[in-house]
């Protein structure tokens, strides 16, 4: 099971998420992403991170501790934001707790030109995603951070934010275990990801003994009866079931054609290009506020 620990300081919000997660430290004296119940997302976002980080992990990927935050809404008394207070009155309780990887640095597309990640490990990402039926670790969000990015050890992709996963439990009755999605837009799609190497590597260990292990870390709480399903032990079957399927039909749904970096660039030139055609001539007229992009960083001084 995961372990539980209790918020005792709200620090901040992350307003550029989209689900609005909090900075807290803990009884434990950690420092943790907080993803509340009370979000847009609901608690299904909340198991996704559970099923498809703890998944993730056993297989072993490089993914921040979780942990279960007890949280009282007393302790943002003095959070300005409407919004924001909304959100965590609507959230007292058990909520899910993420290791902070303080001094992370997003894989952004520039930082993607110039830290390296070889095929074999690109792979392993891609087919994961594609088991999980990840669709928000793209070139424009790629959820994956690079840590640690100063000290002895060398930087490494850790994989965060997995609420956008599992897009089956949406609806449960419509969705078949061997459906293909499109990745060809993949955070790591311009990396070569060897695919068909992950999944002979990975495929065999995802048993379904360790898919029901990986779903009883997710509290009953949050596996509310939906669809026929009348327990949350009936709930968890049924995700250790689809994903299990999943993984036997991995042939059909096995992502492998991705474009290289410049059928990529060409690709956003020409999306660029018609949604500036769509726009009114006033706003064309409008100064880019955000400014040039940071100067790439050359990460060779921390790598092996």
């Amino acid at each position: 099971m995961l372990r539980e620990v209790t918020a005792t300081r709200y620090v901040a919000p992350l307003h550029e998420g989209g689900s609005v997660p909090g900075i807290v430290e803990a009884d434990d004296l950690g420092t943790y992403v907080l993803k509340f119940t009370g979000s847009a997302q609901g608690r299904k976002a909340l198991v996704a991170e559970v099923i498809v980080g703890e998944l993730a992990r056993e297989l072993g990927f490089r993914v921040p501790e979780l942990v279960l935050a007890h949280f009282d809404p007393a302790l943002a008394e003095d959070q300005p934001h409407q919004e924001v207070r909304d959100l965590l009155d609507a959230s007292a309780g058990l909520n899910l707790g993420m290791d902070y990887l303080s001094g992370g640095a997003d894989l952004t597309p520039e930082l993607a030109r110039t830290f390296p990640v070889d095929a074999r490990e690109a792979g392993r990402i891609v087919w994961l995603d594609a088991l999980t039926v990840n669709v928000d670790r793209t070139v424009h969000s790629s959820n994956l951070m690079v840590w640690p990015t100063l000290g002895v050890a060398p930087p490494r992709l850790w994989l965060i934010d997995h609420g956008a996963a599992l897009v089956f439990h949406h609806r449960w009755d419509t969705s078949a275990p061997q459906k293909a999605y499109d990745f060809r837009h993949h955070a790591l799609g311009h990396h070569a990801p060897d695919v068909p190497a992950a999944d002979a590597e990975l495929a065999p260990r995802v048993t379904r003994e360790l898919l029901r292990e990986v779903t009883r870390r997710v509290p009953d709480a949050w596996l509310t009866p939906e669809a026929g399903f009348g327990t949350p032990d009936e709930v968890r079957a049924a995700y250790a079931d689809y994903l299990h399927a999943r993984v036997r039909a991995s042939r059909q749904w096995l992502p492998t054609d991705f474009p290289d970096r410049d059928q990529l660039a060409a690709e956003n030139a020409a999306r660029a290009a018609r949604t500036e055609r769509g726009r009114p001539a006033w706003l064309k007229r409008v100064p880019d506020l955000h400014g040039k992009p940071s100067a790439e960083r050359d990460w060779s001084a921390h790598l092996d």
